[in-house]
């Protein structure tokens, strides 16, 4: 394998982001499973950016991750409005699905934590379809409190994993992976999202073309209005009005 190349970290609104493609992220991912290094990943899209502006919680939590991917159109073009320069979306359930590909390939085994038990069952089923080869170390429906992850994090540390996927939301899955890492003990972590209800079939994925466009927000709105008018309509227009000020304060500092 080449030897991997550490881009240097950008800075976006308190974010920090590691400016890699899905290649990069991958071969990144690889050497931390090799090198059995306890690494935190997470995506930074529009909402979890915003959100992180008032929640200094998750913004740690976030900015303590040793791999941090751009997920979300709003993001790459509110870096380019402001001057900075990223290589492309790596969006979470890409990576998910390449890496339940990579795992079979390598022998590594992979803990799901999260949805509903059904959606859950449905997922590693799914999985272990489309990839016979693939070693599931164990997984768990994503309902439980605080006072349940002593013993969920033993039965994680216990499965001996090599990578843990968590679909819990923002942000209570980048909180429980921070303060549960050590731990687990798994080489590769990484939050989900909703992913595992889109791989069972529960929600479905905007269109290709969507996706390339920048809609999937769109397409995500059309499906669930009723539930994310108020996340998009208010979370885009604070994000809008960041990239303004921050726009004219670089102006006159220019």
């Amino acid at each position: 394998m080449n030897k991997i190349r550490h881009k240097k970290r950008i800075e976006f609104f308190g974010a920090k982001i590691d400016p890699l493609t899905m290649e990069e992220t991958l071969r990144r991912i690889t050497g931390i499973i090799e090198k059995r290094e306890i690494t935190q990943h997470v995506v930074v899209n529009v909402a979890k950016l915003v959100m992180m502006q008032e929640d200094k919680e998750l913004r740690d939590a976030v900015n303590s991750c040793g791999l941090i991917n751009v997920d979300g159109a709003g993001i790459l073009w509110g870096a380019k409005f402001s001057g900075i320069d990223l290589p492309e979306r790596v969006t979470g359930i890409d990576l998910m699905w390449n890496l339940v590909g990579l795992a079979a390939d390598r022998g590594y085994s992979i803990y799901f934590l999260g949805a509903a038990e059904r959606t859950i069952r449905k997922v590693v089923d799914i999985c272990r379809t489309e990839y016979p080869p693939l070693r599931v170390a164990g997984f768990r429906n994503g309902y439980f409190t605080e006072k349940d992850e002593t013993k969920i994090t033993g039965e994680i540390k216990n499965s001996n994993a090599d990578i843990l996927f968590v679909g819990i939301p923002s942000p209570k899955k980048e909180i429980f992976l921070r303060r549960n890492l050590r731990r687990i003990q798994v080489p590769f972590t990484m939050g989900v999202g909703g992913s595992f209800d889109v791989v069972a079939g529960k929600t479905k994925r905007a269109p290709v073309w969507m996706q390339k466009s920048g809609l999937e927000w769109l397409y995500r709105f059309l499906q669930e209005p009723r539930r994310m008018w108020k996340r998009y309509l208010v979370t885009n227009s604070r994000y809008l009005g960041m990239l303004i000020k921050g726009r004219i304060r670089s102006t006159k500092n220019g």
